[in-house]
């Protein structure tokens, strides 16, 4: 990201970094800055600012849910009677260990969940729960049979060519 620039405006640089990241957020600082023609300070320098910018907002571990006895997977389409009680929803359903993401969304549905339950025995008591808050109308799950693609990755366009053309100078 260069400074005085927009937000939204990144080099292919930043592009690059932002992709190994991604795909390895503990990929060692020099082995980053080998890949995209930078020093480690320099490529530091960058993260901070993709940071500083919330272009970059956490770093996580991805865990297989079915390994940690998490084997349902379920989309929960919930309709709410009024739009002054979406608030207060999204507030409860946070609380919730087992909903991973909640959108407000268009369609026949308000919002959107998805939830990781163990079985079905808790799924269906996850329903009982959401059924109960207030201003629940109705609500809609459909259980995931299996799944083929399932990413966490944004994907980013850049051209790798430069970097590795580019002479190093005045630590970058």
């Amino acid at each position: 990201m260069k400074l005085g620039q927009p937000d939204s405006e990144f080099d292919d640089i930043d592009l690059h970094i932002l992709a190994l990241l991604q795909e390895n957020c503990k990929l060692p600082l020099a082995k980053i800055g080998e890949k995209v023609g930078l020093s480690a300070p320099s490529v530091i320098e960058r993260i901070k600012k993709l940071e500083d910018h919330d272009v970059i907002t956490a770093y996580r571990a991805i865990v297989n849910g079915r390994r940690v006895g998490k084997d349902v997977t379920a989309f929960i389409g919930v309709s709410i009677k009024h739009p002054k009680l979406i608030g207060e929803f999204e507030q409860d359903i946070a609380r919730l260990d087992d909903v991973l993401e909640c959108h407000h969304v268009t369609g026949q549905h308000t919002l959107l969940l998805k939830v990781k339950t163990n079985d079905t025995s808790s799924l269906e008591a996850l329903i009982s729960t959401l059924r109960s808050i207030e201003g629940v109308d109705r609500n809609e799950t459909m259980v995931v049979l299996s799944t083929h693609t399932e990413r966490t990755q944004l994907s980013m366009k850049y051209d790798a060519t430069p970097a590795t053309k580019r002479p190093r100078r005045n630590g970058e």
